[in-house]
């Protein structure tokens, strides 16, 4: 299946859910926010929510700073 990550076509398994891409990427565990289709996922859902064909997929990683 293929959907676009931060706007580029990405290939992945039909049930890929949010944290298998994050783990595929190596960034479990980092601060981040992950938006699909112009909503955020929750971290809660990130185990549970799978992706569909043409998902756009966002993830922006939080930067402290002051």
């Amino acid at each position: 299946m293929n959907i676009f990550l931060n706007g580029d076509p990405k290939e992945v398994v039909d049930t890929c859910t949010v944290m298998d891409l994050l783990t595929e990427m190596d960034i479990v565990g980092q601060r981040l926010a992950v938006e699909v289709n112009e909503e955020i996922v929750s971290k809660s859902q990130h185990t549970d929510y799978s992706f569909s064909e043409g998902d756009k997929v966002e993830i922006v990683h939080a930067i402290g700073g002051g």
